[in-house]
C-alpha cells in the first residue's frame, strides 16, 4: 500500500489517507481481507500523528471499506457490490458534468452531445 501526503495541499491529512486507501480498495489494488498496516505503524511511516491515521481508518470502517479484528488489526472489507456501484456512479456523474461543460464551451447542442456519447458507446461493444 502506497500513501503520499502533500503537506502543501489544502486537504486535511486524514482525508488524503482516507481517499487514497479508498481508491486502492475500489480499484482492486487492495484485496478483500488484506491486512493493512497498523494505525501506529502507518503514522510512524508517514511521520504524522497517530490520531490522524486513526481518524482515516475509522472513516473507512464507518463506510464499510475496512473491518477491525481486535488484537489482529484492520482488514479490507469484502467488496460490497452496491458500494462499488455507488462509487462508480459518482465517477460517471462527474465525467458527465465535465462532458456537459466541454460541450457547452464548444457550442454543441444537446442532440450533438448525445450523438457523441452514443458513438463512444458503440465503440465499446
Amino acid at each position: 500500500m502506497t500513501i503520499w501526503i502533500d503537506n502543501r495541499s489544502g486537504t486535511p491529512i486524514y482525508d488524503q489517507i482516507y481517499t487514497q486507501i479508498r481508491r486502492q480498495i475500489v480499484g482492486g489494488e487492495l484485496k478483500e481481507n488484506e491486512l493493512l498496516p497498523s494505525i501506529r505503524g502507518l503514522a510512524k511511516d508517514l511521520r504524522i500523528s497517530f490520531i490522524t491515521t486513526k481518524r482515516a481508518y475509522e472513516e473507512l470502517e464507518k463506510e464499510g471499506f475496512l473491518y477491525t479484528v481486535p488484537g489482529k488489526g484492520c482488514f479490507v472489507a469484502p467488496r460490497n457490490a452496491e458500494l462499488i456501484r455507488e462509487e462508480n456512479l459518482k465517477k460517471i456523474e462527474a465525467h458527465i458534468e465535465e462532458i456537459a461543460r466541454l460541450g457547452a464551451a464548444c457550442g454543441l447542442s444537446r442532440e450533438e452531445l448525445l450523438d457523441v456519447v452514443r458513438f463512444g458507446l458503440e465503440d465499446e461493444r
